[in-house]
């Protein structure tokens, strides 16, 4: 009982330093998409981080102050939505964010506009992404849009959309066009950026593969592909045949998306009729992901 209890103390504390690393590195790219970018020369972002910094233009409130307090509601909503641990750590986040705002002095990198829209966007999204890989968030935004999904109609991904419109139109009437529309574009580069920090270099594909040749196809994918291969049992409902109630077999492999069309390839060798279905996957953990050397 005693080395399970270590083992677990061992990875919790392992997970909450890597989420530490995480998020101190998170508040330190975000603070020079900040300070090194945008803030010197009036751009705004989306979500919670875009209504601080217009708030900084109409009110000259010092930003460190706006960041706290804009985004303290929805820390608020995180504790009773998600939990204390989160929102302790999304508390923490934006602190240390609003100090390095606040202390920090950075030299203004470029003048060119287009420049400061695309890496200002580049190092913001990057420390969001971080932040979030961390277990927090220092861009309440997502909290509320979640609380919001579970009330109305409305997606997570509708909400944050509508927020945006809504921000960048006012932005065009408080601050002029051409600083929201650069403003747009900072956080377009922000957005793909926490795409691309949270999901990885890597976007992993799920494959459901139904075929009456389902042991040879999954002999094929291990000898040639090298990737692991699940196999469910399942019950036909009506097919091409219009066939009910046989016995099969439904596949499951995930592969990069690079190695998708090889898949099909040696799928297509085997059973040319095969119903083939292939979603994206976020993030992958455990068992056989990286390929295994062929022989």
């Amino acid at each position: 009982m005693n080395k399970l209890r270590r083992t677990i103390d061992n990875i919790l504390i392992k997970r909450h330093l890597k989420d530490a690393i995480f998020i101190i590195l998170g508040v330190a790219m975000a603070s020079i998409g900040l300070k090194g970018f945008i803030l010197p020369n009036n751009f705004l972002d989306g979500g919670a981080m875009g209504v601080s910094l217009l708030l900084e233009m109409l009110t000259k409130i010092e930003l460190s102050y706006l960041i706290i307090l804009v985004n303290l509601p929805f820390i608020i909503i995180g504790a009773k939505q998600i939990s204390i641990e989160f929102a302790i750590k999304s508390l923490f986040a934006i602190l240390v964010l609003a100090i390095l705002v606040y202390f920090v002095t950075l030299p203004d990198i470029t003048s060119d506009k287009l420049l400061i829209s695309i890496f200002g966007g580049f190092f913001l999204g990057a420390g969001i992404g971080l932040t979030i890989r961390g277990g927090a968030v220092i861009d309440g935004t997502e909290v509320l849009a979640i609380t919001v999904s579970r009330k109305s109609s409305l997606t997570v991904g509708d909400f944050i959309a509508v927020f945006n419109i809504l921000l960048f139109c006012s932005a065009i009437f408080l601050v002029g066009i051409e600083t929201a529309m650069y403003s747009m574009l900072t956080y377009f580069s922000a957005s793909k950026t926490v795409d691309f920090v949270i999901n990885g270099i890597e976007e992993y594909i799920g494959v459901i593969i139904v075929s009456e040749k389902a042991e040879e196809i999954k002999h094929h994918i291990t000898k040639n592909l090298g990737r692991g291969v699940t196999g469910f049992k399942s019950d036909k409902g009506f097919g091409s045949r219009g066939e009910f109630g046989e016995e099969g077999k439904v596949l499951f492999c995930v592969v990069t998306r690079l190695e998708v069309s090889k898949l099909l390839l040696e799928i297509e060798k085997i059973d040319e009729t095969a119903f083939v279905v292939q979603h994206a996957i976020k993030d992958t953990k455990g068992g056989m992901i990286k390929k295994r050397p062929l022989h």
